[in-house]
């Protein structure tokens, strides 16, 4: 799915401003360290029991099959094993989620623990409103860390003990407003300023991770792919669906079964760190996949300073108090603690930003302080028909996504999600506010869910969509979304989604096996558009030495990012300097159109220019890998371990269904870093049929035979069967356990 990065994963520097709790009753509020309160915290039972009531099972490639008498001993089992897996990376995100960084590593890493105090006691106080299923998960998932703490501690920062409880788990997967909005906002209004809540301040923004392109930085990095296929386009008359999320390859996607009988059995992705948030895949009767949206969330408010009173606002004719909250959070000092408190203020609509000018301005986030993620997945995971699943859906605790849905029963579903603000305006944008003098300024609701973009098995029997707006989500029947409002997605149909569309807009019928050799087609879409124009334009210039023979070479390419395919390097190496220096910033001749969705864009708007840096790029490959026509494979690596394979695909914003993005190495050759890594299609019959690969292991342990067991199949385009059936789990197991039981 790739998405972008979580909610759940704060900026540090917004840290007191983005979690500010608008149920508080008081003006003024002071949140206590949580490691010492004892008594806020939910006993939980002990891990020997859990151990006793959960059996692990590995099959091939590490994949582990959890076998539980019920949820609290399967979360435990879960924990557990990605802790076997992943190592402290699963307890340090615990210790973030309490807010405690600080006290274990020092003041250097405390930032965050101020947002994190404020999540963590949003937590104790809604906890008791979750479902009791998901209270036992969270508790168990809490004492499988514990648990394996116990048992390994020597893996485990000096200070950092067990003692992590439910609470910690369910602050972890708080939803918060959105970052991406406050850090534009704050940026534009005061981008000097470095603290925020009081008056006149706003937080320092940190700046965006390294470019994963060398040249200018990343491009189309976020993202993912989803197929679902009627019995209709399939063989065997059942139908597909295909999940393919692109995020990089160090997110800790995590393949798994999680089964209790009678209550669940789930195979698909869970995100290393939590019980189930972030998972795509399927039971015996129907899958999903999700692919990343971008609804209009969150709004920014500007409130007047009330004349009357200090830190008091103007709403609806009334005076009101902002409520002010102090935060304290102890960091390790040499061999003693210390503490610093910081304080921030908000109002029952959302936190304050910023305070300037006779004007507070809020931000109002869609699904802000929401604990019911993982309830809603749970839900999702238990769905037996298409009807269970959308009752699931309509919780809204899930607040973002495009779905995909497939089902035994034929059925393929797809569905634009959002918990979105039905506005009473137009959302001005992540750096505008909009002036609210009445509570009816301001969003109170979310749109029906029914009244989402959806499309329910339509002709031509597909579904198909990679991050683009709904509209052409099957082009038999384009969704209309002309009478909704305009803050509704806009026609768009990227390379990537047209290239999807070239290889599944047909009248084949289509195995598993066929479809899943479709996804890794190497084909640039992009080189079908544009080469034509490049060659006409280098050939213009009368080109002489190399540069005559290399747009021979690229003419002669088949426009394809396979290993061993020459001309495909020298194109992206030239497209990137093209396309980022273009004076007018288009580079086609034909943008894209919703007028000629499927052909545009195409051709090139600057013919001299692309002359020119054809020939710069002639020059950079020789400086860069000695020849202009190495093969794409040569430079496009796959490293994992001490694994270094080619490796073919490319950007999805060049046209690739394949996408892998690329970082450049230390030796000048391109490295995968993230894109397709993690896919897995499955099959609905009477049983599920499914293959899947995950790229870059079971397992982030270098010493692990499961880090690097799989990315050698992943460079080849193949996959591994999936093992769901509990006779051929038991067929496959290469070792079996009961986790955490070995020192009992």
């Amino acid at each position: 799915m790739i998405m972008r990065a979580s909610n759940r994963i704060p900026f540090v520097t917004l840290a007191a401003v983005l979690l500010a709790a608008p149920e508080l009753a008081s003006a003024q509020r002071a949140i206590s360290p949580p490691p010492d309160a004892a008594s806020a915290r939910r006993t939980i039972s002990p891990a020997p029991k859990f151990a006793s009531q959960v059996e692990v099972r590995r099959t091939a490639f590490g994949v582990p099959h959890i076998l539980a008498q019920n949820l609290g001993a399967s979360a435990y089992a879960m924990a557990y094993v990605q802790l076997e897996d992943y190592g402290p990376q699963v307890a340090l995100g615990l210790l973030h989620a309490r807010g405690d960084m600080g006290r274990v590593f020092g003041r250097d890493s405390m930032e965050g623990d101020f947002l994190a105090r404020r999540r963590y006691a949003e937590a104790v106080e809604k906890f008791h409103t979750l479902d009791a299923d998901i209270r036992d998960i969270y508790e168990g998932f809490a004492a499988g860390v514990n648990r394996y703490m116990e048992l390994h501690p020597e893996e485990f920062p000096a200070g950092m003990k067990p003692g992590f409880t439910a609470y910690d788990v369910a602050a972890r997967e708080a939803n918060g407003p959105g970052t991406n909005v406050a850090r534009q906002f704050l940026a534009r209004i005061d981008p000097s300023a470095r603290r925020q809540g009081g008056r006149g301040a706003a937080p320092s923004l940190p700046g965006e991770s390294d470019p994963i392109f060398s040249l200018d930085g990343q491009y189309d990095a976020d993202g993912s792919n989803a197929w679902a296929f009627a019995p209709s386009r399939t063989k065997s008359g059942k139908a597909v669906l295909l999940r393919n999320p692109h995020l990089a390859w160090n997110a800790g996607y995590y393949e798994a079964q999680l089964t209790v009988p009678g209550v669940i059995d789930f195979y698909g992705d869970f995100r290393i760190g939590g019980p189930l948030v972030g998972i795509g895949g399927f039971n015996k009767d129907l899958g999903w996949s999700t692919t990343n949206n971008d609804p209009a969330l969150n709004a920014i408010y500007a409130l007047d300073v009330a004349a009357d009173a200090p830190d008091h606002y103007m709403l609806d004719g009334t005076s009101l108090p902002l409520r002010r909250e102090t935060v304290t959070v102890e960091y390790r000092n040499g061999d003693g603690v210390s503490t610093e408190t910081r304080e921030s203020w908000s109002t029952p609509m959302g936190p304050v930003l910023y305070r300037g000018g006779g004007r507070i301005y809020i931000l109002r986030g869609a699904g802000a302080g929401d604990l019911r993620e993982s309830q809603q997945y749970l839900r999702l995971m238990q769905s037996h028909s298409l009807e269970e699943w959308k009752n699931a859906m309509r919780m809204r605790a899930r607040v973002t996504s495009n779905f995909t849905y497939a089902d035994r029963a034929g059925n393929i579903f797809y569905l634009w999600n959002a918990a979105l603000p039905s506005y009473p305006h137009t959302p001005l944008g992540d750096t505008a506010a909009v002036p609210a003098k009445k509570t009816s300024d301001m969003w109170t609701r979310y749109v029906p869910f029914d009244s989402l973009p959806q499309l329910l098995n339509p002709p031509g029997g597909y579904l198909h969509n990679e991050n683009d707006a709904p509209q052409y989500t099957n082009m038999h029947k384009v969704l209309d979304l002309s009478a909704y409002p305009p803050y509704f997605p806009k026609p768009k149909l990227g390379l990537r989604s047209q290239h999807s569309l070239e290889l599944i807009d047909t009248k084949n019928k289509l195995s598993l096996e066929e479809i899943v050799q479709l996804k890794h087609d190497y084909h640039m879409l992009l080189a079908d558009r544009v080469k034509g124009d490049l060659i006409a334009a280098v050939r213009g210039g009368t080109p002489a030495g190399d540069v005559a023979v290399a747009i021979d070479l690229v003419e002669k390419w088949d426009n394809t990012t396979a290993p061993d395919s020459k001309g495909g390097a020298l194109f992206e190496i030239w497209w990137r300097r093209y396309a980022d220096s273009t004076a007018a910033r288009e580079p086609f001749a034909k943008p894209w159109t919703d007028t000629d969705p499927l052909k545009t864009p195409s051709g090139l708007s600057d013919p001299a220019r692309a002359r020119e840096t054809f020939a710069w790029a002639v020059e950079q490959t020789k400086r860069q890998w000695g020849s202009f026509d190495v093969p794409w494979g040569d430079v496009h690596r796959a490293r994992v371990g001490n694994i270094d394979l080619p490796a073919g695909g490319c950007w999805g914003d060049m046209g690739c269904f394949r996408v892998l993005w690329w970082r450049m190495a230390a030796d000048g050759k391109w490295a995968a870093s993230g894109g397709d890594g993690w896919i897995i299609a499955v099959e609905f019959g009477n049983e599920p049929r499914a293959y899947s690969i995950l790229a870059y292991g079971e397992s982030k342990r270098d010493d692990s035979p499961h880090h690097t067991d799989q990315v050698a199949m992943f460079v080849k385009g193949q996959f591994k069967r999936v093992l769901f059936a509990e006779k051929d789990v038991e067929a496959g197991v290469e070792r079996r356990y009961h986790p955490g039981a070995e020192q009992q």
